[in-house]
C-alpha cells in the first residue's frame, strides 16, 4: 500500500531522501559530518546515520540544519512530509495495520483502558512507550507514532470516529500533567470536522461494549476491515457477515454512549480533575521540600547545652 502525505500529494518520500538532501546542503556549505555536528551540538555518528537514512531525526534538528546550512526550510518541510513510522522496527502485524491507516477513507475504533495512537500526545505516548523501551528506542517510536496522525489531522484528513470507555480518561498514563495535556488534547482535535470523539461512561448501565479494542477500517474501493489485538499479535479479518456483526454491534454503542458535546463536557470534567490532583502533588511536594530543609538545618545547627537543674542542697 503506498502512502499519501499529511499534504494530499501522492508521493512517497523516505529516511533516504531526507538523508540525501541533508548531505547535499552539508557539502554544498563546505561542512563535513563532524563540523556540522558540533555546530547542532551532536555526535558525529547522529549526523553520519540521518545521512544514511538509518536514524529518525528529531523536528528540532531539522530546523538547526536548516538554519545552520541556509537552506531556507527545506528540511523542516521535508521532515513534516516523510511517514517516519516504517523506519523503526514494529511488529509485522503491527506495519500491516499502520499501512492500512495510510490509506483508508475511514476508521471507527472503540478503545479502552488508553487513548488511542492516532489521539495520543508526544507526552502521553513517550509515558506509554517508555514502560517497554528506553533512550533513544522511545523517542523514535514516539516520533514514528505522531508521523501516523498527520493524515487524519490534515483539513482533508479522512472520517474518524472513535468512542472511548471511560477507563481511557481514569487510566493516568505518566502522571496528571500528561493526562490534563492529553485531554486537552483530546477536546482540541474533536472540533476537527472529520474527527468525532465519544465517551462510553462507566456509570451507565446496558450499555453494550465489545469485549475488546477494535477497530472498523474502510479501504479505497469499498474493502472492510475488522482489526483488533491480543497481547502478542494483531487480529485481520475481512468477512463480510463477521464485519456487519461489528459495525452493528459499534453503531449501537455508539447511540448509546454520549454526545460529541457532552463527551467533551465529560473530557473536561476529567482535565479539571488532573489539574487538582497536580496541584494537590505540587503542594505535597512543597511540604516535604520544607520538612527535608528543616530536617538539614536542625542538623547543621550547632550544639548549645542543655540547663540542667542544680540539685537542691539540704538544709542542715
Amino acid at each position: 500500500m503506498s502512502r499519501r502525505n499529511a499534504e494530499g500529494g501522492s508521493g512517497v518520500t523516505t529516511a533516504a531522501v531526507f538523508g540525501e538532501v541533508l548531505k547535499h546542503f552539508r557539502e554544498a556549505a563546505v561542512l563535513t559530518q563532524e563540523g556540522l555536528a558540533r555546530k547542532i551540538p551532536c555526535d558525529r555518528s547522529h549526523v553520519a546515520r540521518v545521512e544514511a537514512g538509518t536514524r529518525v531525526p528529531q523536528e528540532s534538528f531539522a530546523k538547526q540544519c536548516d538554519e545552520l546550512l541556509g537552506t531556507g526550510g527545506v528540511l523542516v518541510r521535508l521532515w513534516g512530509r516523510i511517514d517516519w513510522y516504517p523506519q523503526v522496527e514494529h511488529p509485522d502485524w503491527f506495519r500491516r495495520r499502520a499501512e492500512m491507516d495510510a490509506v483508508a477513507v475511514a476508521l471507527r475504533e472503540y478503545q479502552e483502558l488508553v487513548i488511542p495512537g492516532l489521539l495520543q500526545t508526544p507526552g502521553y505516548a513517550r509515558a506509554l512507550l517508555s514502560q517497554t523501551a528506553s533512550g533513544e528506542e522511545v523517542e523514535e517510536r514516539v516520533r514514528a507514532r505522531l508521523s501516523r496522525q498527520q493524515r487524519f489531522l490534515a483539513e482533508d484528513g479522512p472520517l474518524y470516529v472513535a468512542v472511548l470507555d471511560e477507563s481511557c480518561l481514569r487510566h493516568t498514563v505518566g502522571s496528571p500533567a500528561v493526562m490534563r495535556d492529553q485531554c486537552a488534547h483530546l477536546l482540541s482535535v474533536g472540533q476537527r470536522p472529520n474527527i468525532r470523539i465519544q465517551v462510553a461512561p462507566a456509570a451507565v448501565v446496558g450499555i453494550v461494549r465489545p469485549t475488546t479494542s477494535m477497530s472498523l477500517i474502510t479501504l479505497p474501493e469499498g474493502e472492510h476491515w475488522v482489526y483488533s489485538e491480543s497481547l502478542s499479535r494483531g487480529h485481520f479479518n475481512n468477512d463480510p457477515t463477521l464485519y456487519a456483526h461489528h459495525s452493528r454491534t459499534y453503531d449501537v454503542l455508539r447511540a448509546d454512549a454520549l454526545s460529541a458535546s457532552e463527551s467533551a463536557a465529560l473530557i473536561g470534567e476529567a482535565m479539571e480533575g488532573y489539574g487538582h490532583d497536580e496541584q494537590a502533588r505540587a503542594h505535597l511536594d512543597q511540604e516535604q521540600l520544607q520538612r527535608q530543609r528543616r530536617r538539614q538545618l536542625h542538623r547543621n545547627s550547632p550544639p548549645f547545652p542543655r540547663r540542667r537543674p542544680r540539685p537542691r542542697q539540704q538544709e542542715p
